[in-house]
């Protein structure tokens, strides 16, 4: 499929209603066509994967043709350099979560990025930082304990940033590191303490939402059994 007749589909599909909904959630109308996750889903499943479409799709602007950009892309392909691109662009939480969750945390750039986008001071930037740690600690299931410990002492500068959409996504980082095992749980737990000690109404959000996810009977029962 040609970039044309992807985003020629997705305008006959777009939903004027649905872009005043997605507003509510912080997400700008501007370029926006207001269609559905799964329709794009089931459009990322017909494409397959197209490397140069995707990159198509993200330079038209739309804010669903750069979330499907993501979903078609193929991370063998995917440069640090377009990664940086990207990132640059990013202008919303679905977009950036999208990105990070779907085609950059499957690249051999993600580890190396999750560190380096924390310490960045551009909102979105810095959240696909933690987004990042965050979906790696889901998919990479190979992973050793060490590839997310070496992420705590960035979790611990990021809970003090104020803005919403970093301190949920360093929260995230957090729980789903505590989730992989019983070691990296208690780790967790020590490091969610220490946050909890900080003059900062942002670390102690971070620390407190941390803390009742990981302690509870639902977490704590799943990590015993796998353990």
């Amino acid at each position: 499929m040609s970039v044309e007749s992807v985003l020629a589909e997705m305008r006959s599909m777009r939903d004027p209603k649905a872009v005043e909904g997605m507003a509510r959630f912080g997400i700008s109308p501007n370029g926006t066509l207001g269609l559905s996750v799964p329709y794009l889903r089931s459009l990322a499943k017909r494409i397959g994967s197209d490397h140069d479409l995707a990159k198509g799709l993200w330079a038209s602007g739309i804010h669903e043709a750069k979330i499907l950009a993501a979903l078609v892309d193929d991370p063998k392909k995917v440069t640090e350099s377009q990664m940086e691109k990207w990132a640059a662009d990013f202008d919303s939480w679905d977009i950036c979560d999208g990105c990070c969750g779907n085609l950059f945390d499957k690249t051999p750039y993600a580890y190396a990025k999750a560190l380096e986008w924390s310490r960045r001071e551009e909102e979105f930037v810095k959240r696909a930082g933690y987004v990042l740690m965050a979906e790696l600690a889901v998919h990479d299931k190979k992973a050793d304990d060490e590839s997310f410990l070496r992420f705590f002492r960035v979790i611990e500068l990021g809970s003090t940033d104020q803005r919403n959409f970093v301190k949920k996504a360093v929260s995230w980082a957090l729980r789903q590191m505590g989730k992989r095992n019983l070691k990296l749980n208690s780790a967790a737990l020590e490091l969610a303490d220490r946050i909890s000690m900080k003059e900062s109404p942002s670390a102690r959000w971070v620390a407190s939402d941390a803390v009742r996810e990981l302690t509870s009977e639902a977490v704590q029962k799943r990590l015993r059994r796998s353990s």
